[in-house]
């Protein structure tokens, strides 16, 4: 059951993140600690707004650290809350739109985020210009269905949202990955889950455009583990998780 020592101490880490991120922008391998009082980030250049003669809908697209992937801004909400990750066709039979994008030839996997799709393809050799316009197409044909994002009775993925149940030291974990880390790997089209702590040992499952990016060991150490680390001195390092399936394809 949390105290009021476990929220008086959450509150001196939101008020030591807010003086720190204030002054400064910490940046690490692809992980750009963006300041409390910034909204959108524009570090990342967005291409022009892609628009069909016809339609009303515009798309923006955004680069991210993982040349495999890349994010589409609908202009619209995705998902209300919470983020849900597609590593391949079979897992999207919750998801229409998740159904259509693997429709496109190339798309390797899909991940929603608030309001942004990320597109992940398959062959690194495949040029983004072949997919792009596919994507765009599919992408305005559902929202102008009016089908649903998701089925009612699937539920994106919060899990790092700090309950009754956790210790002090759990709760203060919980609470950064998601005020500071979460968002900010967001802005980079992926996300960044809670899958315990023991020993010592921050477990997390990264997904979207995290999973496959070159640096995202980098990421884990040199951002998530650092902060981590500066904020909760329980912790003494940061491991990712991976699906056994996930496993099963890096050994192939």
């Amino acid at each position: 059951m949390a105290t009021y020592r476990q929220v008086g101490r959450l509150l001196g880490i939101s008020a030591r993140l807010s003086s720190l991120l204030a002054g400064s922008r910490c940046q690490s391998a692809g992980l750009h600690w963006p300041s409390h009082t910034t909204g959108v980030s524009n570090r990342w250049p967005q291409n022009p707004l892609w628009v069909v003669p016809g339609r009303t809908m515009f798309v923006q697209t955004q680069d991210t650290p993982n040349p495999n992937s890349m994010k589409f801004l609908p202009g619209r909400t995705v998902l209300e809350m919470g983020t849900m990750n597609f590593a391949g066709p079979r897992d999207a039979f919750c998801s229409p739109l998740a159904r259509q994008l693997f429709r496109i030839d190339g798309v390797k996997s899909v991940f929603l985020g608030p309001d942004f799709i990320t597109i992940t393809k398959a062959d690194a050799n495949m040029e983004w210009k072949v997919i792009k316009p596919d994507v765009y197409a599919a992408i305005m044909d559902f929202f102008a269905s009016g089908l649903p994002i998701v089925n009612e009775d699937s539920k994106p993925s919060a899990d790092t949202a700090p309950s009754d149940d956790d210790d002090e030291v759990v709760a203060m974990i919980k609470e950064l990955l998601d005020t500071r880390i979460r968002p900010t790997v967001q802005e980079d089209g992926g996300d960044v889950l809670y899958r315990g702590f023991e020993d010592g040992i921050v477990k997390l499952k990264l997904q979207g455009s995290c999973t496959s990016c070159p640096s995202s060991i980098i990421t884990l150490k040199n951002g998530i583990q650092n902060m981590l680390q500066f904020y909760v001195p329980e912790v003494e390092s940061v491991e990712q998780v991976k699906d056994e399936e996930a496993e099963e394809a890096a050994q192939v």
